[in-house]
């Protein structure tokens, strides 16, 4: 394995390790509050966007790095739309 080789792991790591950070304090918290969706969108859209451009569909660092951080970006984004109308819900019923 080269250096550089090596150094995609770093992002298919770290990617999706923040990424489960968030979706750990959102369900633990269940609420979305302070929680942008629009910019959970834009980092799931910049991944499936740099997985295309990259053209290493085959490669284990791009399917995590990419693919699957913007799969857990979606699930972020879920949730964050989920919460977000509960809570509109919880205050329309008061």
């Amino acid at each position: 394995m080269t250096l550089i080789e090596l150094a995609g792991y770093v992002p298919a790591i770290i990617f999706p390790a923040a990424t489960l950070m968030q979706l750990w304090h959102l369900l633990k918290t269940k609420t979305s509050d302070g929680v942008p969706a629009l910019t959970w969108l834009a980092f799931a859209l910049g991944n499936l966007s740099l997985y295309v451009y990259a053209e290493k569909y085959t490669e284990l660092q791009s399917i995590i790095g990419q693919l699957a951080t913007a799969a857990l970006q979606i699930y972020v984004v879920y949730l964050i739309l989920k919460y977000r109308r509960r809570a509109s819900k919880a205050a329309a019923a008061e």
